[in-house]
């Protein structure tokens, strides 16, 4: 390696220990023997990612609240209530009451005419600053009030464009029914790079529900049509297909105002999503911070007994969601709670064939005119109108302007954070830190584990060097990985180092040969959702969504690392006591002793260890963070790569703290902070 390729000083320094070790002979000639031992040891295949898969999904598994039948109809009344209390509880989570009571603020910016129809655009505000468009599809002859369907977007090209969006709502309006179309973050009028998704993770990181932005949203079409005078409020539907199927699950089931709904391929229950992460969205929206714990899919679909639901899946899905691996847990699971009422017939099912694959083509179109026409009591054929392709119109025809200046959701998540300010009292004292300290385990959800069994994979002694691999087991039934090294000549109860680092073991080969050459033992540590934990972070079964799925279920990657670093620092200082690793009848000392040292290399490993010695400063005696970050602001300036960090999807972590605090309440371990080059903060 060239040292001048180096891109830190943090780098410079590691690139010439290397360089040092290769060339050097007599003082450091143990050195490079270290090194040249200990590299192929680092590379080591120590945990199959999916066993990491399955101890995630029987974790997850063992926290799917039940489904429980009530005994009567108004038992199940009372119950949902409380449910889409809860659950709006969960959305509305920081955001200023205000912005959620606010009346509707749409205007119009043009109509086409159109035969038998014409076509409204509007632009409406979501919350001050930020902006969505619409259309609305208004049957050219209205006689009293009629009925409405709010059209919601799918992840996909074209936005509230869409051919297929565009062919329902012109169908819909020929009908004599409002067909409002809703444009959708990310997509046609907002399709900016700030509108990604994965963005609503930094207004969870300041304080503010991301998917309760999403669900503003769609709910401001929904006041709209429920304020205008020729809408028959008691005819209002919701529909749309993949993530416009989550969009019309959650409202119609948290809305009492929306009667009927017909979702298309865009939900499933939760013990379904684990079992299948590829069907669980790997959206942030869709698996929102606590928004499945105690509460699930199959919860929401039960709290819209009785109103009449048309269910819509594809027999071949060729994105999620298929139909015969979700019909149980959406459909059968859930008909007993409408024969409560007396109304099984208002629960439906359709099945497409044709084409089969993730869509709202003709088939699917047709199903939701004869579901739509039957519970509005619209006389009309089931076929859609022949002529319909003819109608469809270009994006660019139906385009509507926002303002130049007009917020994304990461502009809005970036002014928001601006607000936010953390100073660290001039004499904290221990009070301060007590209370700080019970704070952050409240919102990284911090739940300590043991070490319950410590599975030996590799053990050698060579050259002067023992080392042990281990795959460690936890209490909870997660799992890490970690190499423990020492000189066989360094004394039993010499120093002992942690080494965490976001490239995984093989970046630490310098740290180890060198703390190894001083006579300290070295633990070469991988949590959580490091290295074999990554599971494929690129794929949509990935570390991502598995991180998602805890994190909607009420737990946080965060925490249950910080733990599992707390629970090593353990089984480290029972190893003091006993001379060798014992960790499978480990009763744990009050105080391990002497306390450790941790360092770090990247942000990720950076924030587990600032929170396990801000939980359990007695545990360390310092920690030094290389290539680190000196705020969380620093994952509003480079959005694109805070996605990678699990850690990070934790609400309020950064509205409650930042790292200038965590250090203060780590105090009196001394933390040492190097930071690096923006450009790297979160990558591997």
């Amino acid at each position: 390696m060239n040292p001048c390729l180096c891109r830190s000083n943090v780098s410079l320094h590691r690139c010439f220990l290397t360089a040092l070790l290769v060339i050097c002979s007599c003082g450091i000639a143990h050195g490079q023997a270290n090194s040249n031992l200990i590299d192929p040891l680092l590379a080591q295949h120590l945990q199959s990612q999916s066993v990491v898969a399955n101890e995630l999904q029987h974790f997850m598994l063992q926290r799917v609240p039940p489904l429980q039948l009530p005994a009567t109809a108004k038992q199940w009344d009372q119950e949902a209530a409380r449910i889409r209390a809860r659950e709006l509880s969960v959305l509305y989570h920081g955001w200023p009451q205000a912005w959620v009571d606010s009346a509707p603020n749409f205007e119009q910016v043009g109509a086409t005419e159109r035969d038998g129809y014409r076509i409204v655009k509007l632009r409406y505000q979501v919350v001050p600053g930020m902006f969505s468009t619409a259309l609305l599809y208004e049957p050219d002859k209205i006689s009293g009030q009629i009925p409405a369907i709010v059209n919601v977007n799918g992840h996909g090209p074209g936005g509230k464009a869409v051919g297929h969006k565009q062919a329902r709502c012109i169908n819909y309006a020929r009908r004599g029914m409002f067909a409002l179309d809703l444009e959708w973050f990310d997509y046609g009028d907002l399709d900016q790079p700030g509108n990604a998704h994965d963005n609503a993770r930094l207004l969870d990181l300041a304080g503010y529900d991301g998917a309760g932005l999403f669900y503003l949203e769609m709910r401001r079409g929904l006041d709209y049509l429920y304020d205008n005078p020729n809408v028959d409020r008691s005819r209002i539907g919701v529909t749309g297909v993949s993530g416009g199927g989550w969009q019309t699950i959650v409202l119609s089931s948290l809305d009492t105002r929306v009667g009927p709904a017909a979702p298309v391929a865009g939900f499933s229950s939760l013990t379904t999503s684990i079992e299948h992460p590829e069907y669980s969205g790997n959206d942030a929206e869709q698996n929102p911070s606590d928004f499945r714990q105690g509460v699930d899919y199959a919860q929401l679909m039960a709290v819209r007994a009785p109103r009449p639901t048309l269910l819509m899946y594809n027999s071949m899905d060729d994105c999620c969601f298929r139909a015969g691996v979700l019909k149980q847990g959406v459909y059968f699971d859930i008909k007993p709670f409408f024969n409560l009422y007396g109304k099984p017939e208002n629960l439906q099912w359709h099945l497409n064939l044709d084409p089969g694959t993730h869509n709202y083509g003709l088939d699917n179109r047709q199903a939701s005119y004869k579901f739509f026409d039957s519970v509005f009591h619209i006389d009309a054929l089931p076929e859609e109108f022949p002529d319909t392709d003819t109608e469809i119109e270009s994006a660019e025809d139906l385009a509507v302007p926002v303002p130049k200046d007009n917020l994304t959701i990461l502009t809005l998540a970036q002014s928001l954070a601006k607000s936010i300010h953390h100073e660290v009292p001039a004499q904290p004292g221990a009070g301060w830190g007590s209370s700080q300290r019970t704070k952050l385990k409240q919102v990284v959800r911090y739940a300590p584990v043991s070490l319950t069994h410590a599975w030996p994979i590799n053990a050698t002694h060579e050259k002067g060097v023992e080392s042990h691999a281990y795959r460690f087991e936890f209490s909870n039934g997660l799992s890490a990985t970690g190499i423990l090294f020492r000189s066989v000549t360094a004394p039993e109860n010499s120093p002992t180092t942690i080494l965490i680092a976001d490239a995984g073991m093989p970046s630490t080969m310098v740290d180890v040969a060198d703390d190894v050459d001083r006579g300290q033992r070295v633990l070469v540590l991988n949590p959580l959702f490091f290295s074999e934990g990554k599971l494929n972070a690129d794929d949509r079964s990935g570390a991502t969504v598995f991180a998602q799925l805890l994190t909607a279920l009420g737990e946080r990657p965060l925490g249950m690392e910080a733990a599992q670093v707390n629970a090593m620092v353990h089984w480290l200082g029972e190893d003091l006591d006993h001379g060798s690793p014992t960790p499978n009848n480990f009763h744990p000392p009050e105080k391990p002793t002497p306390a450790i040292r941790i360092v770090t290399t990247g942000p990720r490993a950076q924030l587990i260890a600032m929170v396990a010695a801000a939980i359990h400063p007695e545990y360390f005696s310092a920690l030094e963070s290389r290539e680190s970050i000196s705020s969380f602001a620093t994952a509003y300036d480079h959005p694109e790569n805070f996605v990678q960090a699990p850690e990070m999807m934790c609400l309020d972590l950064y509205r409650d703290f930042d790292i200038n605090t965590l250090a203060a309440i780590a105090a009196p371990v001394k933390v040492n902070l190097m930071a690096v080059v923006p450009k790297r903060i979160f990558w591997e």
